[in-house]
């Protein structure tokens, strides 16, 4: 077989990442958007009275499809193997890509087309999934300007083609300021309360960068997680805490990775952007069709949820301070920022007797991975399986997997990954049907963005009477391996493995036969149910038996340390809502009263508003506005929106007790959610959704009650 002559729209499952080079990207996405330019002009050149469903509505779907499919690996290499020429390409591309899907709803002759067909007497005819097709399709137009009038479309478009500029800008900010900053300790004295695993991996850190040597040994600290965060908690020099929350504070607010003016410049394009469709903010553009319906709504339960905690989140403060006083022999006082999570620790260690890194033996990745699969396929009926991976990098030797395969129906099981490390699965069900495939990257370098997501490569549907399968990956940025050891999690980070994985079993069993409603394409406000519920089994000890086994023994967790584990598992649970609370009530203010922000320090003006979600703190810490990539790194992403994890652990807490009411390893369970809500994606109104699997609306009592913040 021929080589694809344009590898990133190649529409083969198993992607040969080795040919996705930044040379390749603006030839390309050229093609790409010349090719989807000719499918939509055929649409909307139809005679009116041939239209079907097939050639408008389906086939605008699919007219996108393969450039939506290459500019998402292109924008998937940015995330995880970012350089300096791949950035150049994507940035001389993202400006094109952004006007041509802007201008794809200004497109009168296009739009005049879909609203025949959807008027017609056939649409009348279509089955409940098409007609919800139709009505999201005509509504995702009205919100990108459809029915503007022509003199205020060319704004709209320009104002989309900026803010995905400086999004993007915003974003790689983040990145540089992260990996500009380390810090070097050479006096071994300085390092005293740090755990073995941190130690190991900040020596490690260390020679991989020349840092120190067998005899005069040193050890590097960066804002990386799995670095950072062990240091804040553990470390008795308070100076090298200090330093390390200055540089974390420092991200995204010095030159040259000053963030400042970009947030300003967002905001006001998102509410320009905003008035112009006729909405009072950018709030309520993007709420209209989630759960929540506007931004007052989204508010209201952000600030009902605060009145109902923050009694519990003052004592909180007082208990801390009056720890660190005991501890100390000095009065009660506000801490320092970089003072909380090292007294935390202390206060949790001497209540419940817990220290967490007791727990990492029992947490061997591989075993996680093992043990989180096995619990899917019980409850699940599925079956998950390794792949062959194949790395034909340029550091690599290995061949190139042939092109031109059928793969996309899983005659393969060798795939090609992006990186030594990127490890892939298959996926099927238990008729043995093939529902796809997905890679997992979990461990940071620093050519990848920091935090933890998953996304979709392919999204399935039906094809000449076949389903097809879907594609898609989880990515982190977890505890690596030390020294032929293998790499131990905390359980924070056995969570966020399984609220990955509870993502990606949500678009991977996903069987709504029009892609563009299937899988994870549902409301922002839902779409963490899947992901937020599958972290339940991390705490069960029926789903922890499934995987949590010392590494080096094969014992499974202690009951003891079982008990420990759980007693403490609510240990300052309102501090913990409320800091959640406080990115939901800034995120929503900024988008609905953007005008109050203007000419104003954002410092100071967060500061006044946050003032009743914060914990006293002797040196205020800046907002973490010009780092906080959820709200900024995309020209929507949770912008409006930071709300929806709270909200959706609403619904996860809620549907839980169906599982613990009726066996957390039922199939029966297991089957009926995915059934009724995983399978669905958009198919139905997610309120509906929910109904028709708890047999009534969601009650926030769940959550307070398992948080033990129910009021009695």
């Amino acid at each position: 077989m021929s080589e694809p002559k344009h590898p990133f729209l190649d529409p083969d499952i198993h992607v040969r990442w080795s040919d996705l080079t930044p040379g390749r990207v603006e030839p390309d996405i050229a093609a790409g958007i010349r090719m989807a330019t000719e499918s939509i002009d055929a649409i909307a050149d139809q005679d009116h009275d041939k239209l079907t469903f097939a050639n408008t509505f389906l086939a605008l779907e699919s007219a996108t499809e393969n450039l939506s499919t290459a500019w998402g690996r292109v924008s998937h290499l940015d995330a995880v193997c970012n350089s300096p020429e791949l950035r150049k390409s994507y940035n001389a591309m993202l400006p094109k890509v952004s006007e041509f899907f802007s201008s794809i709803p200004l497109q009168d002759r296009l739009w005049t087309v879909l609203k025949t067909f959807a008027q017609s007497a056939e649409s009348e005819r279509l089955d409940a999934v098409q007609t919800r097709f139709i009505n999201e399709t005509l509504a995702d137009f009205r919100e990108s300007g459809a029915e503007l009038l022509p003199s205020k479309k060319q704004r709209f478009q320009a104002i989309q083609k900026e803010l995905d500029r400086v999004t993007q800008k915003y974003s790689e900010n983040v990145l540089d300021a992260t990996n500009a900053f380390e810090l070097i300790i050479e006096d071994p004295t300085k390092l005293a309360g740090l755990p073995e695993s941190a130690l190991k991996a900040a020596r490690m850190s260390a020679q991989e960068k020349e840092y120190g040597s067998e005899n005069q040994p040193a050890w590097r600290f960066t804002l990386q997680m799995p670095s950072y965060l062990p240091a804040m908690k553990y470390l008795e020099d308070e100076s090298i805490r200090k330093q390390l929350w200055e540089g974390y504070m420092e991200i995204g607010r010095k030159q040259p990775n000053d963030n400042t003016e970009y947030v300003w410049q967002i905001l006001e394009l998102r509410d320009e952007k905003a008035k112009l469709l006729g909405k009072a903010h950018f709030a309520d553009l993007v709420l209209e069709r989630r759960m929540a319906k506007s931004g007052s709504n989204a508010l209201r339960f952000v600030e009902d949820l605060h009145d109902r905690i923050e009694a519990a989140f003052r004592s909180e403060c007082v208990e801390l301070e009056e720890f660190k006083a005991g501890a100390t022999g000095s009065p009660p006082e506000p801490l320092e920022p970089w003072e909380t999570l090292f007294w935390s620790e202390k206060m949790r260690r001497q209540q419940y007797a817990y220290d967490e890194e007791a727990l990492r033996p029992f947490f061997p990745i591989d075993a996680v991975i093992d043990g989180l699969f096995r619990i899917c396929e019980e409850i699940y009926a599925i079956r998950i399986s390794e792949g062959t991976r194949v790395y034909s990098g340029p550091d690599s030797d290995a061949p190139k997997l042939p092109a031109g395969t059928k793969a996309r129906h899983g005659e393969r099981e060798d795939f090609e990954v992006w990186h030594p490390e990127v490890r892939v699965y298959s996926v099927s069900d238990e008729d043995n049907r093939y529902l796809g495939s997905f890679y997992a990257d979990w461990h940071p370098r620093e050519s990848k963005r920091s935090g933890a997501w998953m996304n979709h490569l392919w999204t399935g549907g039906p094809e000449n009477g076949e389903r097809e399968p879907h594609l898609g990956l989880i990515c982190g940025n977890l505890t690596p391996s030390l020294e032929g050891r293998p790499a131990l999690l905390n359980h924070d980070e056995v969570l966020t493995i399984f609220h990955e994985f509870g993502h990606l079993l949500h678009h991977l069993v996903g069987e709504v036969e029009i892609k563009s409603l299937n899988g994870i394409n549902v409301a922002w406000d839902f779409v963490e149910l899947p992901s937020q519920i599958m972290e339940n089994w991390a705490w069960e000890r029926e789903g922890l038996d499934f995987f949590a086994r010392h590494y080096e023994t094969g014992e499974p967790i202690p009951d003891d340390l079982f008990q420990k584990m759980m007693r403490a598992r609510n240990f300052q649970a309102a501090r913990l809502c409320m800091r959640q609370l406080s990115f939901g009530k800034m995120d929503l203010e900024l988008h609905v009263n953007t005008p109050s922000f203007r000419g104003r320090d954002l410092d100071a003006a967060l500061d006044q508003l946050l003032v009743d979600y914060q914990a006293p703190s002797r040196t205020k810490p800046p907002t973490n506005i010009r780092q906080f990539g959820h709200l900024f790194s995309s020209s929507t992403g949770y912008a409006a929106g930071y709300y929806s994890y709270k909200w959706a652990e609403v619904l996860d807490a809620d549907a839980f007790t169906r599982f613990r009411r009726e066996g957390v390893l039922n199939p029966n369970m297991g089957r009926a959610f995915k059934e009724k809500i995983l399978s669905r994606g958009n198919a139905e109104d997610p309120a509906i959704l929910f109904r028709n699997f708890m047999g009534r609306e969601p009650e926030l009592d769940a959550l307070l009650a398992r948080d033990g913040l129910l009021e009695a």
